[in-house]
């Protein structure tokens, strides 16, 4: 018998009325015998995995803890509901629906975020203009992430931010409306091609400000004016190619026993001219043919692609990787669009980029040979084409290093960021808002945990992918890259914030210029479930843990639990919250596995 008439039978029995008090289905195997394929069988939640357990009704619960941690991998946080769209559609059906969904575009929901408030202050007797600034994008950016049913797209476009970085830490804070439209960027190329997104990003404006060759004039040697360097650097260094030749199962190739560099500074130089002549669109018509280099960047310049200005193009011709030269006399964007070109079909971009997407996704430490599978993908998707990102997120999530639940093995796990150990928890509990809407500036978290999606200390990230904690994990020769965010004042600061979710029911927050409502957690639907310990202990595995809670842990609740007297007013409210606080601040619920 299949696995899937195993799971079909047993749910066809737990719905049949029998005349015992008993029934199948719901913890009750009424004697029978069922044989099971091998391949079902793995070392994680073994007291499930068995033919039996697929008819008293663990089975079930099995493969509901496998979807979610699938789900944990392709998305930034999900309902009950996103369970058994999975467990209806199967993995790679879920995804393919998934990428079929139009995208929820945050620029959009940030321009109504703004009309609203400027609409309450005015309301309110403040007479007042300014612009859209970091707070916008972050409230639109968590409106549309606690209510999109686009899950995957937008896990994918976060772990885009994490490669092509650009952040609130800078002078982009001002332009929330640049922010917005830089993510909506990564989101739509979530599916597309990795080349498209090259060029994209290339000339969005919040890269050409964050990475300044916005207004990057070609040279003047009068005046001892050359190119700026800055994005040629950081797009081979940390977008495309890196620094190092890369096997394709991203181990470094050598020569005489050394890594060898993928480029030198002569190289930075001749890609600086490349990357010359760009500036904002100009919002005025009227000024348009005397509008010179840079000097308008409003609201509306500040979303939509750079133009070339090909009297501040580098003149001449350039040598890019591998000898290839640019020729003189092509426009500004010609040049760029070989230059990319160039970058795109280096070796390099497959290992590189695919490494990076996976320790986002899936783990910390990938295999050799899954890297080596997933690039291949990146290199040729079956079709002759390269850089398709929707086979590429295909292949990182169905592979079988990906589906395979090993909680025991320290190679096949990885550190929830802050960020998601806070949105996993905030889409799965009922919440509730005066204003009905879910804003957050995230500042209070980002200084108490470290992070917030486009708010990054530096280009480099948070953290880098080879970074590892002192100890047994670089000991070991692993990294642990979220670690860098885990730090003896972070780490605290997650606990505290986790104590603030769950004692005082505070999740978002807006700025209180803003005229915004505190979002809380709606603890309503959990009180009946919490007046048994072990059927609350059980939700919160289910819903959260998803199966991973060890006995320990369990004890640990069902100890703190059984301290409170019933007598106590808020019995049922100190119940629900000290089982969840400890629960979310345990390895249990903090580490993918």
């Amino acid at each position: 018998m299949g696995l899937r008439h195993i799971l079909f039978y047993s749910m066809l029995v737990a719905c049949t009325p029998l005349f015992a008090q008993t029934f199948i289905g719901a913890g009750e195997d009424d004697g029978i015998v069922v044989e099971t394929s091998d391949d079902y069988r793995d070392s994680s939640w073994t007291a499930l995995a068995n033919g039996l357990n697929t008819i008293n009704g663990s089975g079930l619960l099995y493969e509901r803890f496998r979807t979610a941690y699938f789900l944990e991998q392709a998305s930034i946080g999900f309902e009950s509901r996103h369970l058994d769209s999975v467990m209806n559609l199967g993995i790679e059906g879920w995804i393919d629906a998934q990428m079929a969904l139009p995208q929820t575009k945050v620029l959009t929901e940030t321009e109504s975020v703004w009309a609203r408030i400027m609409d309450s202050l005015a309301a309110n007797g403040v007479d007042i203009q300014r612009r859209p600034n970091a707070n916008a994008f972050q409230y639109a950016w968590w409106q549309v992430n606690m209510t999109n049913e686009d899950l995957l797209r937008h896990k994918v476009a976060s772990a885009l931010a994490e490669i092509w970085v650009v952040s609130r830490n800078s002078d982009l804070t001002a332009y929330g409306y640049a922010l917005a439209s830089y993510y909506d960027v990564l989101a739509k190329n979530a599916f597309g091609n990795y080349r498209d997104l090259m060029y994209d990003v290339t000339l969005h404006p919040a890269m050409g400000y964050y990475l300044s060759h916005a207004n990057n004039p070609k040279s003047d040697t009068v005046i001892g004016r050359f190119p700026d360097e800055n994005y040629a650097r950081e797009l081979m260094q940390l977008f495309t190619i890196g620094l190092f030749e890369l096997n394709n199962d991203g181990s470094h190739k050598q020569l005489n026993g050394m890594d060898i560099p993928t480029y030198d500074n002569d190289d930075v130089i001749e890609y600086s001219e490349i990357f010359t002549g760009l500036s904002y669109d100009s919002i005025l018509p009227s000024l348009s043919t005397t509008l010179r280099f840079g000097i308008n960047k409003g609201n509306t310049a500040m979303t939509v692609p750079m133009i070339m200005y090909e009297d501040q193009h580098e003149p001449g011709a350039k040598t890019l990787l591998g000898g290839e030269i640019v020729p003189d006399g092509q426009t500004g964007l010609q040049d760029i669009n070989q230059a990319l070109d160039n970058l795109f079909n280096h070796p390099n971009v497959g290992p590189f980029v695919c490494y990076r997407l996976i320790q986002r996704m899936v783990k910390s430490n990938p295999s050799p040979a899954y890297i080596d599978r997933v690039a291949s993908i990146f290199n040729n998707n079956g079709q002759g084409v390269r850089g398709d990102m929707a086979a590429v997120v295909k292949a990182i999530l169905l592979d079988e290093e990906a589906r395979l639940c090993e909680p025991l093995n320290p190679n096949h796990s990885h550190l929830k960021q802050p960020l998601f150990r806070f949105s996993q928890f905030a889409r799965m509990v009922d919440k509730t808002s005066e204003s009905g809407n879910y804003w957050n500036n995230t500042l209070t978290f980002s200084t108490n945990a470290g992070q917030a999606v486009l708010a990054a200390p530096s280009v480099f990230n948070f953290y880098l992918p080879i970074d590892a904690p002192n100890g047994a994990i670089e000991d070991a020769s692993l990294v642990a890259p979220e670690f860098r965010l885990h730090d003896s004042r972070l780490s605290v600061g997650f606990i505290n914030q986790v104590y603030d979710w769950t004692r005082n029911r505070r999740l978002f927050f807006v700025a209180s210029r803003d005229r915004g409502s505190i979002t809380y957690w709606d603890q309503t639907s959990l009180e009946p479930i919490a007046q048994d310990v072990e059927h609350f202990i059980n939700w919160i595995d289910a819903n959260l843990t998803h199966g991973k809670m060890k006995d320990s842990t369990r004890q640990i609740i069902r100890d703190a639990i059984n301290q409170l007297a019933p007598s106590r007013s808020t019995y049922l409210f100190d119940r629900i919250s000290i089982g969840m606080y400890l629960a979310l601040i345990s390895p249990d619920y903090n580490i993918n596995r």
